[in-house]
Parts: C-alpha cells; sequence; structure tokens
C-alpha cells in the first residue's frame, strides 16, 4: 500500500484549516453544508455529464486504488524473466508449465502460457500489445474524470459565490447580517479552489502515474516473452529488459 495520496490530501486540507485558525479564524466557518454541497455535488454531476455513466463507474472502482493502489517495480519481473528464458533455451519452451506456478504476475503467465500453446510470435506479440493499449486507455479514461473534476470545481464554487452575494444584496436593509453573509458567501470558493487543487487533481495525477507504471511492467513483460519466445540468449535478454527500466531501477538490478 503506498499512502502518498491519503498523506498529501489530508495534510494538504489540515493545513488550509491550520492557517485558517492561526489567522483567528474558526474550523467551523469552513465547514459550511450548503457551499460543499454546492461545490462536491455539483462538480460530481457536471464531470458525469461529460462523460458516460460507464466512465462514472470506473472512475468510482479507481478511487480506492488513487488512495492506496502501489504498483510493483517493473524490474522485479526481470530475474523471473531471466530465469524462464535459462530454462527455455535449455529444456525448450513446454519446460516453463512447471516454472508459471511460482510465478504471481497474470499478464507474464498469460503471455508464456500462449507462446508454451504455439501461438505465432507476431500474433502473440500484437495480443499482449492490445491489452496494454486497453489498460492505459481504461487508467486515462479513470484519471481523465478526476481532472475534469479539477477543473469545474472552481467555476462551481464561484456559482456558489455569486448566489451567496445575491442573498447579501437581499439584505442591504440589515447592516448586521452583512459580514457573515459575505463570509459565507466566499466559503464556496474556497472549497471550489480547494477541493479541485487538493483533492480532484491530486487524484487525477495520481491515477496517470499508477497506469504509467503498470504500462510500463506490461511492455517489459511482452519485450520479454518475446525474446523467451525466441529462444534468446539470456545474458541478452537480461541486459535488453534492464535498457528498458528507470536509472534508479537499472542500479538496484546492477547492485543485486
Amino acid at each position: 500500500m503506498d499512502l502518498a495520496t491519503p498523506v498529501g490530501v489530508i495534510l494538504g486540507f489540515a493545513v488550509v484549516i491550520v492557517a485558517n485558525i492561526m489567522e483567528g479564524g474558526h474550523p467551523s466557518s469552513l465547514f459550511l453544508i450548503p457551499p460543499m454541497l454546492l461545490v462536491f455535488g455539483g462538480t460530481l454531476m457536471a464531470t458525469i455529464a461529460g462523460g458516460t455513466m460507464a466512465d462514472a463507474k470506473t472512475a468510482v472502482k479507481s478511487l480506492k486504488r488513487a488512495f492506496t493502489g502501489k504498483v510493483a517495480p517493473a524490474g522485479d519481473l526481470v530475474p523471473h524473466i531471466i530465469t524462464l528464458a535459462e530454462r527455455a533455451r535449455r529444456e525448450g519452451l513446454l519446460a516453463l508449465e512447471d516454472a508459471l506456478r511460482d510465478i504471481e504476475d497474470p499478464f507474464l503467465v498469460k503471455g508464456v502460457t500462449m507462446a508454451i500453446d504455439g501461438t505465432d510470435p507476431d500474433e502473440l506479440r500484437d495480443i499482449l500489445e492490445a491489452e496494454v493499449h486497453a489498460k492505459k486507455a481504461e487508467d486515462k479514461q479513470a484519471a481523465k474524470f478526476y481532472t475534469d473534476a479539477g477543473g469545474y470545481a472552481p467555476t462551481v464554487g464561484i456559482i456558489g459565490t455569486v448566489m451567496g452575494m445575491v442573498h447579501v444584496l437581499e439584505n442591504l436593509t440589515t447592516p448586521a447580517a452583512l459580514g457573515p453573509l459575505i463570509a459565507g458567501a466566499f466559503v464556496a470558493t474556497l472549497w471550489g479552489v480547494g477541493s479541485a487543487n487538493l483533492l480532484f487533481l491530486p487524484l487525477g495525477s495520481r491515477l496517470k502515474r499508477l497506469g504509467a507504471l503498470e504500462a510500463a511492467r506490461m511492455e517489459l513483460t511482452v519485450e520479454g516473452i518475446s525474446a523467451i519466445q525466441s529462444g534468446s540468449n539470456p545474458r541478452l535478454v537480461a541486459e535488453k529488459l534492464k535498457s528498458l527500466l528507470p536509472a534508479d531501477q537499472q542500479n538496484a538490478e546492477e547492485a543485486a
């Protein structure tokens, strides 16, 4: 579990509340139900209206992943792929069936299984790359939902502020009520801008990052399976796969 997002979101809102207190404000002045309902409800509805219900369902499913998801480094697969390449070179592809029982990555297992079944190398690559493409598209759409919400939220907050100022103008004859009304009117803008920059946009960025890491892991797997199927030298397979890794993971592999 990677806690970067929950820690960042919670502490981000905490900083805003603490800053408000330090300036002499009270937390209860920020947690007003009407502006919060308008901002979060209006933003959600506007975002749903910009896509399909399937997009909304995908975004909801991705929410837990955004807060707690973790992608294993692509470099973790390299030793497994090299081991498979060595065994395939010595004993043939059929000998890999038993070795797959110890591998937990479903994409790697699926690809190697298809190779064992005699799938044409070009067709196998096409199938695996199509799955990578579909995964990228799904992750992109989930991230777009929250990024779009981050674009709508400030504007919805301004709508709330305008509504609040209308009430202010309706009460010009009662000066004593103007202060609280004006303050309440601007809370909507605060929640609109705050939710966009401390919640929705970070969630979108988080899902993009997780998607990129998963895609990189899958792309490395495709190259590894192709090398295994072609009977490449395990040393060359290792060098090729390491060249696909980020510099920090390459250094970790060399140290290992």
